[in-house]
């Protein structure tokens, strides 16, 4: 991260202070922590929560972590100017008057208290952050191309996902969410992993984390000759996804696109209920949704901001990530080498038949 994107990340969280008449912010959250950080690893366990947290203030930015963590960090995952400070692994991140005495004298407000303002805070996607995100996207799809061209209707949905967590490890990624659901489990819209085969037809889906942002993917596989219903039902999904991708415009607001997807599905030959019954996506970034698009959310449609719409019907699902960039919306996760179809103007991905 260059040292302009960084000066402006605390352009970004001093404006919400101001908005807040506060002194300091406690970020603790992956999502924020990783942002402020240039995309630090500061996890440990990927089920527990980072093991550093930042209070930026309007002096100054300072970091604290346990003692056990901090060799680490500084060596590998800190800028080279940042102000540490250090507590016994048993101490907590969360009281910054114990670990940083300037705080005693300050407005804290912790991260919570702020939530949306930072979500738009990080929204627009800097220039370094946008690259970074794009290699992601398409090294994630990348996987899922070299795994899904060599699986067989004999692999079993464990053996696939193996095969797509080891590639993500190799790419510097970690695996956040990994799904597979072969020809007997596709009405599940979430299939954990099972020892049963793939079958003649499966979905794969990668979350997958490399400098705190994350690329959302869902790819099929098709063994053997496709019936025509599963192709109509693939070309009207990805008509339900470009209805919501046409609408997206900066400054709209965010709860405004639930109504979109709401009424494009029976307008698509899907159930009108289909909606609700798996969510819909949202913005992206450094979180899997930021936030999820739900009724009634406060945010904002930002220029250069990064989303994943995931519109799904009993056995059809499109999951990509895209950004909205000056010129429109642009697919960050298109693998080159994988088959798409050509939905209004841009290239989507299709069924990869074998």
């Amino acid at each position: 991260m260059s040292a302009p994107e960084r000066a402006e990340k605390r352009r970004r969280v001093l404006r919400v202070l101001d908005g807040h008449g506060v002194d300091a912010v406690l970020l603790q959250s992956h999502s924020a922590v990783s942002w402020y950080l240039d995309g630090a690893r500061v996890h440990v366990s990927l089920a527990g929560p980072p093991v550093a947290a930042v209070l930026v203030h309007r002096d100054g930015d300072e970091v604290v972590t346990s003692a056990n963590e901090a060799a680490r960090l500084v060596a590998e995952e800190l800028p080279a100017d940042v102000r540490l400070h250090e507590v016994p692994w048993h101490g907590s991140l969360a009281t910054p008057e114990g670990w940083f005495p300037g705080a005693r004298s300050m407005a804290v407000v912790s991260e919570d208290c702020v939530a949306a303002p930072l979500r738009a805070a990080r929204a627009s996607l800097l220039p370094g952050e946008a690259q970074r995100y794009e290699r992601l996207c398409r090294d994630a799809a990348a996987v899922l191309t070299d795994v899904l061209s060599r699986a067989a209707p004999r692999t079993t949905e464990r053996e696939l996902a193996a095969e797509l967590t080891a590639g993500l490890v190799r790419a510097g990624a970690e695996p956040l969410v990994v799904l597979c659901g072969g020809a007997d489990r596709l009405p599940h819209r979430h299939p954990l992993p099972t020892a049963g085969p793939l079958g003649r037809r499966a979905m794969a889906v990668v979350c997958a984390r490399r400098g705190g942002l994350i690329a959302n993917v869902t790819r099929w596989v098709r063994f053997g000759p496709a019936h025509p219903a599963e192709v109509d039902a693939e070309a009207r999904i990805a008509e339900v996804e470009a209805d919501v991708l046409d609408a997206l415009c900066p400054g709209l607001p965010l709860a405004d696109l639930l109504p979109v997807l709401r009424h494009s599905y029976p307008r698509h030959g899907f159930d009108a209920a289909e909606w609700t019954r798996h969510h819909q996506g949202g913005p992206a970034g450094y979180a899997g949704r930021d936030p999820r698009l739900a009724p009634g959310v406060p945010d904002l449609v930002h220029e250069h901001q990064a989303f994943t719409w995931n519109p799904s019907a009993p056995g059809a699902k499109i999951e990509d990530t895209v950004l909205l960039a000056p010129g429109g919306v642009r697919s960050l996760s298109v693998d080159p080498a994988w088959p798409v179809m050509r939905v209004r103007g841009r290239d989507r991905p299709a069924v990869l038949e074998r």
